[in-house]
């Protein structure tokens, strides 16, 4: 009799030993899960994705197709990346040189969402519910809430946690045009008002 598993798995995808998938997580076709990754409840992982060995994901995480996530990489719950976006891992590669215990952490923040063909230069952490444009660069730490786009990378405003552009008056407010929530921009950081 087989063992029945708490999460779907197409029949293309491969599975590693000591990987822990959580409930209800999705694993699409010819998709990698390498050894010893945590994937939360409720992920949906695209076609022709690779999750190298270690990689922390956390719950509701979506990737879509054509992803690789090195070792390294560690993305909070509600987390969402876009078809053929990248993570580097090493920031000098050469082939003749190893590096395999060089690899910099990227870490990704609760709720971002990182656009199509983005890449994320390694050592670089995105903040909470930041928005990555599709295409963008990043070259740098990018701050929770906030938007980028471009390459490199540069800052063209805020969004709120529903995906909107947040306008700030005088006084340093904004309003999702979507859940009514309430924004305060303080110097150079966004806060979700209670």
């Amino acid at each position: 009799m087989q063992e029945l598993t708490p999460y779907f798995a197409h029949e293309t995808a491969v599975i590693d030993a000591g990987c822990k998938i959580g409930n209800g997580t999705k694993i699409w076709h010819f998709s990698h899960i390498m050894p010893n990754c945590v994937i939360g409840e409720g992920c949906n992982i695209g076609q022709n994705v690779v999750v190298s060995p270690e990689v922390v994901l956390g719950k509701n995480v979506k990737i879509q197709n054509n992803v690789s996530i090195y070792s390294g990489v560690t993305c909070d719950d509600d987390v969402f990346l876009g078809p053929s976006m990248v993570f580097t891992n090493i920031t000098n590669p050469r082939s003749a040189i190893i590096r395999r215990g060089e690899y910099s952490k990227t870490h990704v923040g609760k709720g971002a969402s990182i656009g199509a063909n983005a890449t994320i230069v390694c050592g670089h952490d995105i903040g909470p519910f930041a928005f990555i444009g599709a295409g963008a660069v990043v070259t740098r730490t990018v701050p929770a809430y906030a938007l980028v786009v471009g390459n490199p990378a540069k800052q063209m405003g805020w969004m709120s946690e529903f995906g909107h552009r947040l306008n700030f008056d005088d006084t340093g407010k904004a309003l999702c045009e979507e859940s009514g929530e309430a924004y305060l921009l303080e110097g150079d950081l966004v806060r979700k008002l209670q």
